[in-house]
């Protein structure tokens, strides 16, 4: 059966960011993850997992200026040194909340790149952070986004994501499979689970198109998640889905799942 992870940055969002762990633990799951932590003290973050009895599953590197519409900085020439201070903030976050899996966001290809440079870049990128991860035992993910939710983002296929895996050459370095993402430009979910396992250390959900509860729309996750269990997936599923209205009021579809 799934682990699911709740997203504190999309679900629960009526409260403050901080009172959300309460509210997932309260709804029942187990785990936790979110886009970025860096506004909050770490300390802060690690005491309410410990008061809530949470397991922080994932969160993101630093993505550059993201308020001005940066969504990662990893394929970008010139912000190497960046990059790597982003390495060294989001590892120490990791290390107080014990968080074992990191997202590291490619960036926006720019009109006219040079996609080879960009590409090397990400690659070298990826091979320093994925080291630095793994001197933590931490492992690193990278996930193909769609060009409808994030036109001119890097990476957007899952084939991809395997050639910048197998370049990169580190056993830590994984994809996350985020199967709403995937849907929008690939479909085919079953077999993309199945040809992907081998590398996949992450999975995220929600519903297509409109990203809301993962029971509504055009997607039958219920025999996704026993694709999961097939193929031995045994990490955790994040919910990073827009709740249609209380996040709490939407949880239907979880109820099967919960095991609290």
């Amino acid at each position: 059966m799934p682990r699911f992870a709740a997203n504190l940055s999309m679900m629960f969002t009526d409260a403050p960011f901080l009172e959300r762990f309460a509210r997932a633990a309260a709804a029942g799951f187990e785990a936790v993850e979110f886009l970025f932590p860096y506004e909050h003290p770490r300390e802060a973050i690690a005491a309410e997992l410990e008061r809530h009895g949470l397991v922080q599953a994932l969160f993101n590197l630093p993505p550059g200026d993201f308020a001005r519409g940066e969504r990662g900085i990893a394929s970008l020439p010139g912000r190497e040194a960046e990059f790597r201070d982003g390495v060294e903030t989001a590892l120490r976050y990791a290390e107080a909340t014990g968080c074992r899996t990191l997202h590291c966001m490619a960036g926006l290809l720019p009109e006219a790149a040079d996609r080879a440079r960009h590409e090397a870049v990400y690659v070298d990128n990826l091979r320093y952070a994925a080291r630095r991860c793994g001197e933590a035992g931490i492992t690193l993910v990278i996930e193909p986004i769609n060009t409808r939710d994030i036109p001119g983002y890097f990476l957007n296929y899952q084939a991809q994501a395997r050639r910048i895996v197998e370049a990169v050459g580190e056993p830590n370095l994984k994809l996350q499979l985020d199967l709403y993402h995937c849907q929008i430009m690939e479909g085919d979910l079953a077999r993309h689970i199945e040809a992907y396992a081998d590398i996949t250390a992450h999975v995220q959900i929600a519903g297509v198109p409109e990203r809301h509860e993962p029971d509504v729309g055009e997607i039958y996750y219920p025999y996704l998640f026993d694709v999961l269990d097939r193929v031995g997936y045994a990490s955790w599923v994040g919910c990073e889905y827009r709740p249609k209205g209380r996040t709490e009021d939407g949880l239907g579809w979880f109820a099967p799942y919960r095991r609290r």
